[in-house]
């Protein structure tokens, strides 16, 4: 009985996830994400192509969408497997959006999102941690690849201590390396030298 129940759950999170509220943002500015800054679909390149109001609105739809179908699929009672896997289809989502020909974004703020309902702690201190590398660095992908690291050590630390619970520390194993390989086009750039920076 659950397992239908997490997979209809699961498609409806993929939809949820589809939808590109950072290309519609920049959208409503005139701007084509897929051709501007960056090129990425999501909120930092709204941020650096139409200001951080617009990129904080990207942000927040983006970790809706993640936060969401897993709080509903949690209401309803859904093991912590199965909760990582309706997770799972909201990143994907996101990743590969049934509405913009399955080019999306690199899952940081949609993935935030989900772990934000399975242990807001642990997610909030991913935010900290963002903010912190972000401020010192001026590059987001240097953020984003740092909180994909020190995420699920700080998961395995609180799973250790019974502070986190399994759902939370598998979805922080998963969505790791996602990230990572998501920002290898970054992490080619930063070796070269010429990553994208904010001024």
């Amino acid at each position: 009985m659950e397992l239908p129940r997490a997979v209809s759950m699961m498609l409806l999170a993929y939809l949820l996830g589809s939808i590109p509220f950072s290309f519609l943002v920049a959208r409503l500015r005139g701007i084509d994400l897929r051709v501007a800054g960056s090129g990425n679909i999501g909120a930092a390149n709204v941020w650096r192509t139409c200001g951080p109001l617009a990129g904080l609105a990207a942000f927040t739809g983006d970790l809706l969408k993640g936060a969401l179908p897993v709080a509903l699929a949690d209401g309803l009672g859904l093991p912590d497997p199965l909760l990582v896997l309706v997770g799972g289809g909201a990143v994907l989502g996101h990743v590969r959006p049934l509405f913009l020909r399955f080019r999306g974004g690199k899952a940081v703020a949609t993935a935030g999102g989900v772990l934000l309902v399975l242990s807001p702690p642990l997610a909030l201190a991913g935010v900290a941690a963002w903010a912190l590398v972000f401020a010192v660095s001026r590059i987001a992908a240097v953020a984003s690849l740092s909180v994909a690291v020190l995420v699920p050590l700080a998961a395995v630390a609180g799973a250790s201590a019974g502070l986190v619970r399994p759902a939370a520390l598998l979805a922080a194993l998963v969505a790791a390396p996602v990230i990572i390989l998501l920002h290898r086009g970054n992490i080619a750039r930063l070796r070269r030298g010429d990553e994208h920076r904010f001024r």
